[in-house]
């Protein structure tokens, strides 16, 4: 016979004094009397009908219910590291998930250090395309809470909108053909919920296409005031073709500076090997010929470009702890530099492909 009776583990609120007012603490509760007091909950007819006992579980029920759909605090884990585990061993049971690892790594502080935003805004991509349905219910309502503080701070800071954008679209469409094709049968929860996640997609689309930076009133010297040699030697800094097009569009100079043929090489040498240069199913004309910029685009269609991030994640071979490499890690080896490996996006899902 199952024993019914309140869980310790389950979370519950405290709140400290700041200079600012009153601040709600995340922690892992003991005291499950004291926790929801503010929230008054009454029981129908129906309910008082029931023996006093059951109507306490229908209360606690209900307030768990409260809390699991209204929070948008996550837990705050003091290791901000996890270790891959991919099978069971005589001193370890059970295997590491993707939703384990997205509630552990501390992605929502991620998100405001502008080395990580690219790095975790193209790992949502990924999860958005093709893992969403593999995460938990918790790390899900995770994966939204962190991208809905991601397109507030797009908005906020008017950084990198179109990679935001493209994210929001690859969601959009997952959730388009999990709805409306596949089913509420491979989905986590209440479809409801998931047709409520939508909407609030089209929101934040529709917030991101409304996005206007403003023009900045500046006195000093703009970028067109810099030297010629020292635009073209920015130029030659970017890695990604979008900007580089974006930046031509801004004065007459740039657009000359932008369709510069070595500047277009420089980019194909730098994303694609010379091994994908002369693949067979290229026709390249003599060297001094190559319309590059061409060459830039037919490459891409058929080869994945090289990514660089300002910071990524780290795997140690050593421990099997994955982790962001300011935090560090508990490591054992004698030389842990040695031992780390950085993980892009890609790799990061493979590691959870069991």
């Amino acid at each position: 016979m199952p024993f019914l009776g309140k869980d310790w583990r389950s979370p519950g609120w405290r709140w400290t004094k700041t200079e600012h007012g009153w601040k709600r603490i995340i922690f892992y509760g003991h005291d499950m009397d004291d926790i929801h007091r503010e929230i008054e909950f009454t029981c129908d007819d129906k309910e008082n009908l029931f023996v006093e006992n059951i109507c306490e579980l229908a209360r606690v029920k209900m307030r768990k219910d409260f809390y699991n759909h209204n929070t948008k605090s996550q837990f705050v884990f003091r290791d901000k590291w996890i270790y891959v585990q991919k099978g069971s061993t005589k001193e370890r049971h059970g295997y590491c998930t993707l939703g384990e690892a997205l509630n552990r790594l501390d992605f929502s502080s991620a998100i405001h250090d502008l080395r990580r935003f690219n790095y975790v805004a193209k790992l949502f991509q990924l999860i958005a395309r093709s893992q969403l349905t593999s995460l938990s219910g918790a790390a899900q309502k995770n994966y939204f809470n962190i991208l809905e503080k991601i397109v507030r701070k797009v908005v906020e800071d008017h950084y990198n909108p179109r990679l935001v954008k493209e994210l929001l679209q690859d969601l959009s469409a997952t959730l388009h053909s999990l709805t409306l094709h596949v089913g509420r049968c491979v989905l986590v929860g209440n479809v409801n919920v998931w047709l409520c996640r939508l909407e609030n997609i089209l929101k934040w689309q529709q917030q991101l296409n409304d996005l206007q930076i403003p023009k900045q009133m500046c006195s000093g010297m703009s970028f067109s005031d810099l030297p010629l040699y020292m635009q073209n030697k920015i130029l030659y800094n970017l890695s990604d073709a979008c900007d580089i097009i974006n930046l031509g569009q801004a004065t007459p100079t740039l657009h000359v500076l932008s369709e510069n043929r070595t500047l277009w090489k420089r980019l194909c040498h730098f994303h694609f090997s010379d091994k994908q240069h002369s693949s067979r199913n290229l026709v390249l004309p003599k060297s001094d010929s190559v319309d590059w910029k061409l060459m830039y685009f037919t490459l891409q269609k058929r080869y994945p470009m090289k990514e660089q991030y300002g910071d990524t994640l780290h795997f140690c071979k050593h421990c099997s702890i994955l982790f962001w490499k300011d935090c560090g890690h508990p490591c054992t080896a004698n030389d842990p530099e040695r031992c780390l490996v950085p993980i892009s996006p890609q790799h990061f899902i493979d590691l959870f492909q069991f």
